[in-house]
């Protein structure tokens, strides 16, 4: 038995996830955290920082950012400087923050995370948006779209690599034809990264857009956070990594008197997660490789719709337009299943399922999916 079987009753926990549907039979399988414990170490330095028992301001002390270091090195080969890092409470925050930082318009593709359509409109930004291509059930970029919905007021492109909510990992051939058309068009690009931890195909790996070049590199804000990996996300932990000075300098000035500090039990958890969970994540990924390839049979198998295969994060991108359904999320609900609305994405017609979830969870739900598509 795997230790991410194990069943946490989240209901009264305060869980966003879980409250939703508080009193109703609904599967919460919806919002982006995983229903398993977080790591054993994460908990003993918690638990070491909770004995502490003065819960002041906190900094990034030289022990996590090195650990922070050590593992980008280790992981994606990319040498880091430490005064390239921008602490944050949170990934969003840095999404909104690179929109007020950069002056003119904004450039992204659908279906995207929602914060990426919102955080533009909320900076007093135009955004411009371009649809994702489908070629044989493979998600990709439309080189032309890209050139047709970018200006000459565009200057801001925000990237979601991994991509959430396709589940693509992008590869460095499409990598590099995004950087050239950044360099061509003189772009900054604001790549979260949050899933980058979490690649599930063996014969893929996740390359930093900053590290493809120093041109790159200097063009670039690159997001991450340990909080999608570890789940770890309501501890509020996140950091920006910029390389060149200028472009740090602005994104540090529009964070002035807007964003707070990190909490110390969330500097704690990060140290811990970077520096001593390689084993509990190498586990996590076979576990969720499995899941993934349990819910691609089922979905797939099931009249009426369909999902791509996912390279990377625990979310399913599924189509389900063909169903006809007037309101696709609330005929899930009615059959027990509470799944994101595409239409937040900006696609209607599609469902977005997490499926970091202990096995006996994603079974039920699939017996649910199953029914809420039989024939009516």
């Amino acid at each position: 038995m795997s230790i991410f079987d194990r069943i946490i009753d989240r209901q009264a926990s305060g869980s966003i996830k879980w409250g939703k549907y508080a009193g109703r039979d609904i599967l919460p399988l919806w919002v982006a955290d995983m229903d398993f414990a977080a790591p054993p170490a994460v908990l003993e330095a918690l638990q070491e920082r909770l004995t502490h028992a003065v819960f002041g301001y906190g900094h990034a002390q030289t022990s996590l950012t090195e650990s922070v270091l050590t593992h980008i090195a280790s992981e994606y080969q990319w040498q880091v400087e430490a005064d390239w890092i921008v602490w944050l409470p949170g990934l969003v925050s840095g999404l909104n923050i690179a929109c007020r930082a950069i002056d003119g318009e904004v450039l992204t593709a659908t279906p995207i995370y929602p914060p990426f359509l919102s955080a533009p409109k909320l900076s007093g930004r135009v955004l411009n948006r371009v649809d994702l291509a489908q070629t044989d059930g493979r998600w990709h970029w439309d080189k032309n779209a890209l050139n047709e919905a970018s200006t000459a007021a565009t200057r801001l492109f925000l990237l979601c690599h991994p991509h959430n909510p396709v589940g693509r990992c992008w590869d460095r051939a499409e990598l590099l034809d995004l950087a050239a058309f950044a360099e061509a068009r003189d772009l900054i690009v604001c790549s979260d990264e949050i899933h980058c931890g979490l690649i599930l195909d063996a014969d893929k790996r996740h390359i930093p857009f900053a590290s493809l070049s120093p041109d790159a590199a200097k063009r670039s804000i690159t997001l991450m956070a340990p909080s999608k990996t570890f789940n770890i996300p309501g501890l509020g932990c996140a950091f920006a990594v910029i390389p060149d000075a200028g472009l740090r300098r602005r994104f540090l000035r529009a964070m002035d008197g807007i964003v707070p500090h990190v909490n110390v039990l969330g500097l704690a958890a990060c140290e811990a997660a970077y520096r001593d969970c390689a084993e509990w994540h190498r586990e996590l990924i076979a576990y969720l490789a499995g899941n993934r390839d349990l819910l691609e049979a089922a979905v797939n198998a099931i009249p009426g719709i369909k999902m791509s295969h996912v390279e990377a994060t625990y979310l399913a991108w599924i189509d389900v337009r063909s169903l006809g359904l007037a309101q696709a999320a609330v005929h899930f609900e009615t059959h027990g299943l509470g799944l994101s609305d595409g239409a937040d994405f900006g696609a209607p017609g599609w469902l977005r399922l997490n499926f970091g979830c202990p096995r006996s969870t994603l079974e039920e739900a699939l017996r649910r999916l199953k029914q809420a598509c039989s024939p009516r």
